[in-house]
C-alpha cells in the first residue's frame, strides 16, 4: 500500500506516492531520478549508496524510504552549487581519487558527512572514518589526500 512521503531533497521539498518500505536508494534512482548513489552490495557493506539524512551517512539501499519522512536528504547531486563543484568534489578530481568512479559519490558523501562534524580531521580520523566505504581500484591514499586537501579549502585555506 502507498503512502505519501515528503522530505527535503538537497534542499528542496519532495513529496511521492510511494511504498513506505522501498528502498531509499529505489526511491532516489528510479523515482526522482538522482543515479549518484550506486547499488552495490545491498547490505550496507560497500558504502557506495551513501547518502546524508540530516548530515549523517547512511547506506540508502537499506533505509526505507518511510524513515526519511519530514528530514533533510543530502545527495552528491546537492553539494555543487550554481555550476561550482563542492570542495571536495575538486579536491577528488585535482588528487585523482577516483579511477572507475563508482564508489565516488559515496566516498563523497561519507567525507562530507566528516568535514561537517569534524571540519579539520586528522589523517588517523579520516582513515578510520572512511574505512566502511570500499574502494577496489585502490585509490584509498588519494581519497585521504583529497579530504584533506577539501578541509584545508573548506577552512579558507588554514590547517
Amino acid at each position: 500500500m502507498k503512502e505519501t512521503i515528503g522530505f527535503a531533497l538537497n534542499g528542496k521539498a519532495v513529496s511521492l506516492e510511494v511504498d513506505p518500505s522501498r528502498a531509499l536508494l529505489w526511491v532516489l534512482r528510479y523515482d526522482l531520478g538522482l543515479t549518484g548513489p550506486k547499488y552495490g552490495c545491498g547490505e550496507g557493506l560497500c558504502g557506495a549508496c551513501t547518502v546524508l539524512v540530516d548530515r549523517e551517512p547512511v547506506r540508502s539501499c537499506l533505509l526505507e524510504v518511510k524513515a526519511v519522512a519530514g528530514k533533510k536528504v543530502t545527495t552528491i547531486e546537492g553539494l555543487a552549487k550554481n555550476g561550482k563543484l563542492h570542495p571536495l568534489q575538486k579536491a577528488f578530481v585535482e588528487q585523482d581519487a577516483l579511477q572507475c568512479g563508482y564508489c565516488t559519490p559515496g566516498m563523497i558523501m561519507n567525507a562530507y558527512s566528516l568535514l561537517l562534524n569534524t571540519p579539520q580531521p586528522s589523517r588517523s580520523q579520516i582513515i578510520e572514518y572512511m574505512e566502511g566505504n570500499l574502494c577496489r581500484c585502490g585509490a584509498h591514499r588519494r581519497i585521504v589526500q583529497a579530504i584533506e586537501t577539501a578541509a584545508k579549502e573548506m577552512a579558507g585555506g588554514k590547517r
